[in-house]
């Protein structure tokens, strides 16, 4: 499948250069000026709102734009750790003493990212002999604290919930995640599959990607025979429950709500999504990680039907452009980003598709259970 040409913007280490752009794009090249004139890694974040915008003038679609945002973000990640390595080399450091592959997980590595995620990322070492434990896992966890905290200065914000590859459980070697994972999905743990559903999103993002992909083999050999902890997974989704109530109107969860006409449709709508689509893959062995791509892959192999796969589709690009446009709105008002939507700000026909849109949500999550 050839790659849209939006995903080639942050394909490389430098930014694109934009002096035989058409007219057209004249507002998307502003943008990236704006962008290549700042020496500031503080401001690579911060710009992205700015980039949001322009593709929004060219009428770029939000799951397209998300991917571009996504891309970004990996620029971002590859920027850091590129530093990272520079400044352990100058140090004294030396070079990496094995190979490795940083990964990003979850809305990154589906590259379905909006603005305002924090890092959740991970790191596969090259196996290497146990008696060099010691001052093998000390220099990637010196990088690993390095990078991070760049992210961090950058504008991607450390994980609250540790999922970093400074911290051991999301840094070791591939025999060692291998087990990891044989050990979790042996059992019906809520914890280790919440852990797990993190973990399962991956995409490699720096160094030797061949990494990952072995370990997305084993995955995938492994997955679909882990009938207990796959219920576990089924059984969570009782906790991402869509925005509807038992006669389909829709309603919030209310939960921190900043006021009674907000619905969180990250929480209540593309979360029900992305975990469905997570577990009914899993299920299959089913190798591609974004919504999207999953899609496909369910409707190619007859597990979903054509109309019900495009309903689906439909269903993600709406809740991304609701979600994409009120964090631009939220930009507008120096407000943080989230998850949160108006209902009073959405027109009638925009309501009627968000129903529709979350029943089929919904279908998806029972579908999935028995899959």
């Amino acid at each position: 499948m050839t790659q849209s040409g939006w995903r080639t913007l942050f394909a490389n280490d430098s930014l694109p250069d934009t002096s035989h752009w058409p007219d057209c794009l004249s507002e998307l090249k502003t943008a990236f000026c704006a962008i290549q004139s700042s020496q500031d890694l503080a401001t690579l974040k911060g710009w992205q709102p700015e980039l949001v915008s322009a593709l929004q003038a060219i009428d770029i679609p939000a799951w397209r734009i998300s991917q571009v945002v996504s891309d970004h973000n990996d620029w971002i990640y590859r920027f850091a750790i590129r530093e990272s390595l520079d400044e352990m080399l100058q140090q004294g450091w030396g070079h990496p003493p094995c190979d490795f592959c940083v990964l990003t997980l979850g809305s990154g590595a589906r590259h379905e990212s909006l603005l305002g995620p924090d890092q959740d990322n991970a790191m596969i070492l090259q196996d290497y002999p146990q008696d060099r434990h010691v001052e093998i896992d000390t220099w990637f966890q010196s990088l690993a604290e390095r990078f991070t905290d760049k992210l961090h200065h950058a504008g991607i914000p450390l994980c609250k919930g540790h999922v970093m590859a400074r911290w051991p459980l999301w840094r070791k070697p591939l025999k060692e995640w291998c087990e990891q994972m044989r050990l979790w999905s042996g059992r019906r743990t809520v914890k280790l599959v919440q852990l797990s559903n993190i973990l399962l999103d991956f995409a490699p993002v720096y160094g030797n990607a061949v990494l990952a992909e072995q370990f997305r083999q084993y995955l995938i050999e492994l997955m679909p025979s882990a009938g207990l902890f796959l219920d576990e997974m089924n059984a969570l989704q009782d906790e991402t429950r869509v925005a509807l109530d038992r006669f389909d109107r829709l309603v919030g969860d209310d939960q921190e709500a900043p006021h009674q006409h907000a619905i969180n449709l990250k929480r209540q709508g593309l979360l029900p999504l992305q975990a469905a689509l997570r577990l009914f893959s899993l299920r299959k062995g089913i190798a591609q990680q974004d919504c999207r791509g999953r899609l496909l892959a369910l409707k190619s192999m007859g597990l979903l039907s054509a109309s019900k796969a495009e309903s689906l589709e439909e269903a993600l690009s709406l809740l991304l452009a609701l979600l994409l446009e009120s964090q631009m709105k939220a930009v507008e008002l120096n407000r943080t980003p989230d998850g949160w939507v108006d209902r009073r700000e959405l027109s009638e026909s925009r309501l009627v598709q968000l129903k529709m849109a979350l029943i089929e949500i919904r279908s998806l999550q029972k579908q999935a259970a028995t899959a």
